[in-house]
């Protein structure tokens, strides 16, 4: 998991984010890659999947919908590309936090999103706590200033 600079959460924060849930919109254009992640994360009592989406455009659509806090977005998509959609979607819901997922590792593209704004970069062979870790560390960093 890469995390921008200014959003590393203080130490202890990646366990717990004070108890309340956190809305997810799941965010590729593999139907499987969704299923898997939507079944590892029903296992976490604080993250709950808020809905999905095949592109970008339709990501942008389920953002304004449903208002989640984090959006886990996959990098290469139809329609909309996920690095495209990262300034999109910050501009649509400024408080929503983007952990970009992506095949490519973080060598590859890390530094990408980030620059455009994603709060996190998790390579999607990493694992679902690597993926959990970083949802919870980009919702912890929300007070900071970006």
């Amino acid at each position: 998991m890469t995390l921008r600079e200014d959003h590393r959460p203080a130490a202890g924060t990646l366990a717990s984010v004070g108890g309340s849930e956190i809305r997810v919109l799941l965010c590729d254009d593999a139907p499987g890659f969704r299923a898997l992640l939507r079944y590892a994360l029903a296992d976490d009592p604080d993250v709950v999947v808020v809905g999905e989406a095949g592109d970008g455009e339709a990501g942008l659509a389920a953002l304004a919908e449903l208002g989640p806090d984090v959006v886990l977005l996959d990098i290469s998509m139809p329609r909309l590309q996920g690095l495209d959609a990262i300034g999109a979607m910050l501009a649509c819901a400024p408080a929503c936090r983007i952990v970009a997922l992506s095949g490519f590792t973080a060598a590859e593209m890390a530094a990408q999103a980030l620059a455009r704004g994603a709060h996190a970069y998790v390579e999607k062979g990493t694992g679902v706590m690597a993926i959990r870790d970083a949802i919870r560390a980009a919702v912890a960093a929300r007070g900071r200033p970006a």
